[in-house]
């Protein structure tokens, strides 16, 4: 028969017939060997108070065993409910039951940690779809709308064209938001790996500012630079340049024409910064930890083109390369963001 089939019961049961068999068995031997009746009647004596104690090691052992059971599985079922907390699962110390009940306690942690990030998981998801939502519905609004109007109604040549370009510009902003979607979402769960190596951080900024100088022009905005060409430091320079051009292309959106943006590098003992500063318009002191969330702009900014995502990603590159973001600004006269990378 397997032991591991055998109920608490049958083996006590199976145990308590052994011995019976064992006792009389030696009752008599015992009886053979002496042929004395005192001796026969003390050996019964013996068995009897062996016996008992047997039985009461047996019944205080089973209801030991009854309750633990009985408290587990109550355990388990709150557990499941979510009805306590691991600190409310009493044990006895420096005892099975005691370690038993630990891990039972080290199990419903961890399955409410799981919980927690699950919810969390959940709740932030939710929020993505909303602002991916929100981004995209005004330029599928428009578009249906254009093509509606071109559909339905004569329309002259030139103002055709009018139509195709403002469809174009919405077909772009479509673009330009899934592609910062996905950039963000492969950073994010990890598809996308950093590749740190020790390099210039000057042609790290050239790149970035090769792609905002343009516009910079446009607007009449003197961009001034001051970085030693020799400085060197640990980065990816791909997506260290991505996140420079986000926080250089957020300057020249919100710097007035006729306006300027400072660009300069200092070396530290640990850090190296690199201050990014414009005589825009400022912002204020309770929004600037606001301006880092995903698809977050502030209202008065509406008219000005962006989805809001690029600090955001910015934030996230170089955190992923245990660096931080530093804001200061000063309300109508400008902003300067401090990126601080480990000078290693």
């Amino acid at each position: 028969m397997n032991a591991q089939k055998i109920s608490i019961n049958k083996f006590f049961s199976f145990i308590g017939c052994i011995i019976t068999i064992i006792s009389v068995a030696m009752l008599v031997v015992l009886y053979v060997l002496t042929e004395n009746n005192k001796a026969v009647l003390c050996g019964v004596l013996f068995i009897a108070l062996f016996s008992i104690c047997f039985i009461l090691l047996v019944v205080v052992i089973r209801q030991k065993l009854v309750l633990f059971s009985e408290t587990i599985c109550r355990t388990l079922d709150d557990m499941m409910k979510g009805e306590i907390e691991p600190t409310q699962i009493d044990a006895e110390e420096e005892s099975l039951f005691y370690k038993i009940n630990h891990r039972i306690a080290r199990l419903y942690e961890i399955m409410l940690a799981n919980r927690h990030s699950i919810a969390k998981e959940r709740e932030e998801l939710q929020e993505l779809i909303s602002d991916i939502s929100h981004q995209v519905k005004t330029p599928i609004a428009n578009l249906k709308m254009i093509n509606t109007t071109l559909l339905e109604q004569p329309v002259p040549e030139e103002k055709r064209r009018d139509f195709l370009v403002a469809m174009d510009s919405q077909v772009d902003k479509l673009d330009f938001l899934m592609q910062a979607i996905i950039k963000t979402s492969r950073l994010e769960t990890g598809v996308i790996s950093l590749e740190k190596k020790k390099q210039p951080i000057y042609e790290t900024l050239a790149a970035a500012l090769g792609g905002i100088l343009l516009n910079a022009e446009k607007k009449g905005i003197q961009v001034h630079v001051l970085c030693p060409e020799e400085l060197a430091i640990s980065h990816d320079r791909k997506w260290t340049s991505e996140a420079f051009f986000n926080i250089l292309d957020n300057a020249v959106k919100y710097t007035p024409a006729g306006g300027s943006i400072r660009v300069y590098v200092e070396s530290w003992e640990m850090y190296l910064k690199i201050s990014i500063a414009d005589t825009g318009k400022g912002i204020l002191e309770s929004r600037r930890g606001a301006i880092f969330k995903r698809f977050y702009r502030e209202e008065e900014v509406h008219d000005i083109e962006g989805i809001g995502i690029g600090l955001y990603l910015a934030r996230e590159i170089i955190i992923m390369q245990g660096g931080y973001i530093k804001v200061t600004s000063e309300i109508g006269k400008g902003s300067t963001f401090s990126v601080f990378l480990p000078n290693q």
